[in-house]
């Protein structure tokens, strides 16, 4: 029986954020060129500004700059080592 993989969320407010390429793809954007946090919530569909300032200091560095592609790879490394 293959185990699904681990899954990651930030929790911001009432809101879970699953953590995820996807995901990724919109914090690298937001790192790596003007965006501003509205923007940023908009993008999560958070409600606003505040929430997505919430979020980028909820979430840990390490996670931040992880490369999506890794992120798949990691994920899919740590459930195959649970089987």
């Amino acid at each position: 029986m293959a185990e699904e993989a681990p899954k990651y969320v930030v929790r911001v407010g009432d809101k879970e954020i699953e953590i995820n390429e996807e995901t990724l793809e919109i914090i690298r954007e937001y790192l790596h060129r003007p965006m501003s946090l509205d923007e940023l919530a908009d993008k999560l569909d958070l409600e606003s500004w505040e929430e997505a300032y919430e979020f980028i200091k909820k979430i840990p560095a390490w996670i931040i700059w992880t490369p999506p592609a890794l992120w798949r790879y990691r994920t899919e490394w740590i459930s195959r080592r649970k089987q």
